[in-house]
C-alpha cells in the first residue's frame, strides 16, 4: 500500500492504462506540457509521448468530436474538460453522438469514451469552474456516469472507466484532490468492486447517508459527530449515478428506516430526486419519516466568499438528520 493524494492515484491509473493498452489516447486542454491545471496528467507526455497525450485547442465540441472519431477507429479517448462548467460547448456532441451512437447502429459501433470532469465547489472559484453538472448527463440514456472520493477509489475507477466499452462520464471532486489515502498500486482490476456499485463508507443503525464525491468526507465528519450524541448513521458512497444502485441503499433503508441524501448540486431535479422517489416506490412500507434531502441552493453558483453558504456542510448535513428523525431543528429552532 502507498499512500499518496486522490490525484496523484489518478495520475497512476492513467499512467497504468496507457502501459497497458496502446489504444489509450488522452486528450485535453494543456494536459501534456503543463499536465493539466490541476497536474492530474503530470509527467504522462514526457513517457508516452505527444500522440498519446495530446495538448488539443480549447475546444470542447471540438476535443469530444474528435474523440468520437477516434473511438470509431478503434482507440479509447480520454478526454479531459478543464472544468465543470467547461463542458456545456461539448454538450451536443456528448448528448447527441457519444451517448447514442452504439445504439444507432444497432451494437455494430462502440464507444468506449471516458470524460473526466473536475467538478463541484469548494476551491475559491466563481462560477463555470465550481458547478455541478452530473444529473444532466445521468439523465441521459446510453451514458455511464461515475464519480470517486477517495484516492483508492480514484485509482481503480478511472482504470475500470477506460476498460469499458461504454462512454463514461467520470467525475472528480476537485477540492479532494489533494486528500490522502492508501492505494494499492498492485491490484488487479478484476479484484476490485464494479464500479457500478455504491459502497457503504460508515456503518450504522439509525439513518441511512447517502452522497457521493467530495461530501462523502463531510458525511463521514457528520456521522462521527452525530455518535457523540449517540446517532448511529450509515455513510454510504454512491459513486455510480447511472446505472445507479439503488439496491444498496434499498437494504440500508429497510434497516434504518430513514433516508437522507445530500449533494452539491440544486435540489430541482437533482440526483438525490431520482433517489429519493426511487426508494419511496421500493421501501415506503419501511420509512419511519419523510426522506430529507441537503443540497446546494437553487441558483447560479455564487462567488467565492459566499460559497460556504451554498455547499452542504456538516452542520447542514447533521440538521437534515435531526429533521429525519423528528428532533428540533437545529437551524430554525422548530420542530421538524
Amino acid at each position: 500500500m502507498t499512500t499518496m493524494t486522490l490525484g496523484k492515484a489518478l495520475n497512476s491509473g492513467l499512467r497504468r492504462a496507457l502501459a497497458a493498452d496502446d489504444r489509450v489516447v488522452l486528450m485535453g486542454e494543456d494536459i501534456g506540457d503543463l499536465g493539466g491545471v490541476f497536474r492530474i496528467t503530470d509527467g504522462l507526455k514526457a513517457e508516452f509521448g505527444a500522440n498519446r497525450v495530446v495538448d488539443t485547442p480549447l475546444s470542447e465540441a471540438g476535443i469530444i468530436g474528435t474523440a468520437v472519431g477516434l473511438a470509431y477507429r478503434g482507440f479509447r479517448p480520454v478526454v479531459e474538460i478543464q472544468f465543470d462548467g467547461f463542458i456545456y460547448p461539448g454538450f451536443d456532441q456528448i448528448v447527441a453522438q457519444v451517448a447514442k451512437l452504439h445504439f444507432r447502429t444497432r451494437g455494430t459501433v462502440k464507444m468506449p469514451i471516458t470524460i473526466r470532469v473536475p467538478f463541484g465547489g469548494g476551491i475559491g472559484a466563481a462560477e463555470h469552474h465550481s458547478e455541478s453538472p452530473e444529473a444532466y448527463f445521468a439523465h441521459t440514456a446510453g451514458l455511464r456516469v461515475v464519480v470517486c472520493s477517495n484516492p483508492q477509489d480514484a485509482f481503480v475507477m478511472i482504470q475500470q472507466a477506460i476498460a469499458s466499452d461504454d462512454p463514461v462520464l467520470f467525475f472528480e471532486p476537485k477540492r479532494r484532490y489533494h486528500m490522502k489515502g492508501e492505494v494499492d498500486e498492485q491490484a488487479s482490476l478484476a479484484d476490485q468492486k464494479p464500479m457500478g456499485l455504491a459502497t457503504v463508507a460508515m456503518p450504522g443503525d439509525d439513518v441511512t447517508l447517502v452522497t457521493y464525491g467530495a461530501l462523502v468526507q463531510t458525511a463521514r465528519d457528520a456521522a462521527t459527530a452525530a455518535a457523540e450524541e449517540g446517532v448511529s448513521i450509515e455513510v454510504i458512497d454512491l459513486r455510480s449515478l447511472a446505472p445507479m444502485d439503488v439496491r444498496t441503499i434499498e437494504q440500508s433503508v429497510r434497516r434504518t428506516g430513514r433516508l437522507v441524501v445530500t449533494h452539491e448540486a440544486g435540489e430541482q431535479g437533482g440526483v438525490g430526486a431520482e433517489l429519493v422517489a426511487r426508494v419511496a416506490e421500493s421501501c415506503f412500507e419501511y420509512l419511519e419519516a419523510a426522506p430529507v434531502r441537503v443540497t446546494g441552493h437553487d441558483i447560479p453558483y455564487p462567488p467565492a466568499k459566499l460559497e460556504q453558504h451554498h455547499v452542504p456542510d456538516l452542520d447542514r448535513i447533521l440538521d437534515g438528520v435531526d429533521r429525519a428523525l423528528g428532533r428540533p431543528n437545529s437551524l430554525s429552532g422548530v420542530e421538524a
